[in-house]
């Protein structure tokens, strides 16, 4: 009698930087993924959504996928989004329209240097970085140790990963101006966020 044929397991959905995220608050986008060995995050925008914010594959919030356990808004602007759902891979990968694009490791930025970021309004836009070390207030407070860059954006990018070849850079956290005028980007690094919580990328 012929052995019964091994079902293969099913193949996990990989779950990629620039990937838009959903909460009962709102939506927004995951920048890189992150690994410190024993646990996969997402890494976001601070002002997203507070600790204990439940994330969503899905508009109608039916497939969790992750839930905020640390958030830093004002004085940086980043959150750690823990995943865990097992039907979904998590990639050091970002999804920048149709290009995947491996994220090998990350770097500071410098001033001059040629980036490009991706968000789900305007796709992928690329320029240069003008500053680092900026600062910028919202009506909750200041946020410091941002870099700029001529990279324009508009509505709904918030979030979107910043990448440099195979290097990531940051995330957009805010700006001025729109993709038709051109305009200023500001952008939380991401080294010093993975530093200070013993995160890496590359993996």
């Amino acid at each position: 009698m012929a052995a019964p044929a091994a079902t293969a397991a099913p193949a996990q959905t990989p779950l990629r930087g620039g990937t838009l995220l959903f909460s009962p608050a709102g939506r927004c986008v995951v920048s890189f993924n992150a690994t410190n060995g024993t646990h996969y995050y997402g890494i976001m925008a601070g002002h997203c959504g507070g600790v204990g914010t439940k994330w969503y594959a899905d508009p109608g919030l039916t497939t969790q996928v992750g839930i905020t356990e640390t958030a830093v808004f004002p004085g940086k602007d980043y959150a750690l989004v823990r995943f865990t759902n097992p039907d979904y891979s998590y990639p050091s990968e970002v999804a920048a329209g149709v290009q995947i694009i491996r994220i090998n490791r990350a770097a500071n930025p410098v001033v001059g240097q040629s980036v490009c970021r991706s968000g789900p309004t305007t796709g992928m836009r690329c320029g240069r970085v003008t500053a680092t070390n900026v600062s910028i207030t919202y009506p909750q407070g200041t946020v410091t140790g941002l870099f700029a860059a001529t990279v324009c954006a508009e509505p709904g990018d918030s979030g979107g990963p910043t990448f440099s070849g195979d290097a990531a850079l940051g995330f957009l956290v805010g700006g001025s101006g729109n993709c038709t005028s051109g305009g200023t980007t500001y952008h939380q690094p991401l080294a010093p966020v993975l530093s200070a919580h013993a995160l890496r990328v590359g993996y």
